[in-house]
């Protein structure tokens, strides 16, 4: 398994780095991305220090560990500045906090990540179908979601992407003990949101390029 949206210390997770690193390893997950909560006053923060864990404890403790950031609840009008910014800082996958239907994100932050080229949009909520072609042109992928609430309109975005050709990813969204994800919890996630066999074993493909890349 991989999952490239997760929270540590440095936002508002349950474990530091190491220990999610090490905790993911014996749950049985091959790859994780590190992605904090992050806004202008913080990234330059979070990123540096997440790297450096990723490097010296992911390998020894055989998971690839990668850096990344969540941009979240920031101004559609700054979301491609921090995007730049953040890969300048290390961050190798970029997570914007899309429009989930249970926060009030504003309006435009959709379609501001996806012409900034995130990586990946999380729980977007109500997409629109104008919103997940252009994703799919740019390569930006869209997030199903485990975690509670932001997972509401997951059935949405599975159609959305069906419809459009966008990629879609699994992710846990994991802040706490109890919120990584099982296979069998991924499976049900997954299937639960409409996606067929071959649909859902594509995402893990998926999943995979974006941490090698």
């Amino acid at each position: 398994m991989i999952d490239l949206h997760t929270h540590t210390t440095f936002s508002d997770g349950a474990f530091i780095p190491a220990e999610l690193i090490r905790r993911l390893a014996v749950s049985g997950h091959k790859g994780v991305a590190i992605t904090d909560h992050g806004d202008p006053s913080n990234i330059e923060i979070i990123i540096p220090r997440v790297a450096r864990a990723c490097r010296e404890v992911g390998e020894l403790f055989g998971v690839r560990a990668v850096p990344g950031i969540e941009l979240t609840h920031v101004p559609p009008e700054i979301i491609a500045k921090l995007t730049i910014e953040a890969r300048k800082l290390g961050a190798k996958i970029v997570v914007m906090h899309g429009e989930s239907p249970v926060e009030p994100v504003a309006p435009g932050t959709n379609i501001a990540a996806i012409e900034a080229g995130v990586d990946i949009l999380a729980h977007p909520g109500l997409i629109t179908e104008k919103e997940a072609k252009l994703a799919a042109k740019a390569g930006v992928t869209l997030e199903i979601s485990a975690r509670k609430g932001h997972s509401l309109c997951n059935g949405h975005v599975a159609m959305m992407a069906r419809k459009t050709g966008a990629k879609l990813v699994i992710n846990s969204d994991g802040h706490a003990p109890g919120d990584f994800l099982t296979p069998d919890f991924r499976y049900r996630v997954g299937r639960g949101a409409g996606l067929t066999e071959a649909e859902y074993k594509k995402t893990a493909k998926v999943a995979l390029q974006l941490i090698r890349k």
